[in-house]
């Protein structure tokens, strides 16, 4: 194949391929794309497609690449058979605009590769936006919560951001706003949390660390549970499982309970920790059906609400019955 095809191939637009295929975004902006991932079902958009330099990124694959590398995945093709697959789509005129007729909304930015996040401030006090989305949206007990978490104002070509700031080892954070954004201030690291509970366990018989995929399910553990007992890890990315088994050898700790995702990542990560000595008890069993902790928490909340409420409507029912039977009495005793 000639240099120039490979090119205009390499140029045909991701989105324009994808929604060839029946698949949209959740959210276009000027500079990307996010969808849920064509790869794997999923219900929390996690698959980005930078629309100025057409390539793609599955944060929870962490993996990436070109529309060919893309097109290999999909089509469980090799790589001559995808440059001849695309080579018959592509388009000839190269200069089609892939964001074109993309919204201009304020929206958390997509960072070029030489952009870093400049740090404004770190606030104690989440504005009441980020409150709201942590409550009424992932059902996270914000007093529980609260020791965990600070307001991040941070900037990006001249535009200001909050974000809801969940702090690593190494001083960064990882961020999160009250939409689709997920971001950091680097350096990236994992986030260690420490109970005194475990103390009391040390000596005879330690109890098994809690590993988590991100910090939403790290809150809604804490938000399930009266008291936590053990030791907790929270990676900010399965990327970081190399992170978390040097951490825990150099510490002599063998036994964790992995809460990570029911998704081919955190499978993968946790066979990791298994091919890597550790005794896991895989706690994703326990939400089978859902995506991650959070997303079980979540509907576990709203049942218990739904319940909840349908017990005071029959108690309301039942009261106005007694009231209405007691006026009739009344009425018959005149």
């Amino acid at each position: 194949m000639k240099e120039e095809d490979l090119s205009r191939i390499k140029q045909y637009p991701i989105v324009e391929y994808l929604e060839r295929k029946g698949i949209k975004p959740v959210r276009r902006t000027s500079v990307y794309a996010l969808y849920r991932s064509p790869l794997r079902a999923e219900t929390h958009p996690s698959f980005k497609v930078d629309t100025e330099k057409n390539l793609w990124i599955d944060y929870a694959e962490c993996r990436g690449g070109s529309i060919i590398d893309l097109c290999m995945r999909l089509e469980g093709c090799t790589l001559s058979e995808a440059i001849h697959h695309l080579g018959q789509n592509a388009p000839d005129n190269t200069s089609y605009s892939s964001h074109k007729d993309f919204s201009q909304n304020n929206l958390q930015p997509t960072m070029a590769a030489n952009e870093t996040r400049k740090l404004i401030s770190i606030s104690d006090t989440l504005p009441q936006h980020l409150q709201e989305y942590l409550t009424k949206v992932r059902c996270i007990d914000l007093e529980k919560a609260k020791p965990f978490l600070k307001c991040i104002s941070y900037e990006v070509r001249g535009r200001r951001y909050q974000a809801i700031g969940f702090a690593n080892q190494s001083g960064g954070y990882e961020l999160r706003d009250n939409g689709l954004f997920k971001g950091t201030i680097a350096p990236k690291d994992i986030t260690l949390i420490f109970t005194d509970k475990q103390t009391e366990h040390a000596i005879d018989k330690p109890l098994p660390v809690c590993v988590f995929e991100g910090f939403m399910d790290f809150l809604s553990f804490l938000s399930m549970k009266e008291e936590i007992a053990s030791h907790c890890l929270v990676m900010n990315s399965v990327s970081n499982v190399a992170r978390t088994v040097r951490y825990l050898n150099d510490r002599h700790l063998p036994h964790i309970r992995a809460f990570l995702d029911n998704d081919e990542a955190g499978r993968r990560a946790t066979n990791d920790f298994v091919k890597a000595g550790f005794k896991v008890e895989d706690m994703s069993v326990h939400y089978k059906g859902f995506k991650d902790l959070n997303e079980f928490h979540v509907y576990r909340v709203r049942e218990r609400q739904k319940h909840k409420g349908q017990i005071q409507i029959r108690m309301s029912v039942t009261e106005q019955n007694q009231n209405m039977k007691s006026k009739q009495v009344k009425h018959k005793m005149r």
